[in-house]
């Protein structure tokens, strides 16, 4: 068992060095993804995704019920790939019932605590490989928005979270792994 975390902005080849490291592993692949085609852009890069991918993986949609699908796909002899923890952050905060984030003092969901803690128990527990991606979204300005400060924030203390309980915390940028804990998985 292996878990790392891979984190990184924006097109900085988390997604690349991640399937790399699934493609070394030499068991069978998994990916769960949490973005949805919400609009043509997003279409273009699910699609730029799945076109980098080995035909063989098995592609799971995973966002609704992600902590489940990573206990269930991540067993002893079998890598997942998680791509990417922002996006399911952001939709997990942000459902439709998302008043809370104009709030003056936004206060966070219960459901949302209760899914983040049911992450990381399940991230704790994999007898699997596990490649989870994230955004690193804090090293910018300041948003303006209280619900996006509060999902900067969020992002932030998930990272934390999960650097604590994963055995590697592998920093990217311009496609160039650095480790941050631990050691870079083999690719």
């Amino acid at each position: 068992m292996t878990t790392t975390l891979l984190l990184g902005g924006a097109r900085s080849g988390k997604s690349s060095l991640a399937e790399q490291m699934a493609q070394a592993s030499g068991q069978p692949v998994t990916v769960l993804v949490t973005a949805t085609a919400s609009d043509p852009e997003m279409a273009a890069r699910i699609a730029h995704h799945q076109q980098q991918r080995p035909a063989h993986w098995q592609t799971v949609e995973a966002c609704a019920h992600l902590a489940d699908a990573i206990g269930q796909y991540c067993v002893a002899g079998q890598t997942v790939v998680v791509d990417c923890l922002t996006l399911w952050l952001s939709q997990t905060l942000f459902t439709a019932d998302a008043q809370w984030a104009e709030a003056v003092t936004p206060v966070l969901p219960a459901a949302w605590q209760s899914a983040r803690r049911h992450l990381l128990d399940t991230v704790a527990q994999v007898s699997g490989t596990l490649l989870l991606i994230s955004n690193e979204v804090g090293l910018g300005v300041v948003p303006l928005g209280a619900g996006t400060r509060v999902f900067v924030d969020e992002a932030g203390r998930l990272h934390q979270a999960l650097a604590g309980v994963c055995d590697n915390v592998v920093w990217v940028a311009a496609g160039l792994p650095l480790a941050m804990k631990g050691q870079i998985p083999a690719r």
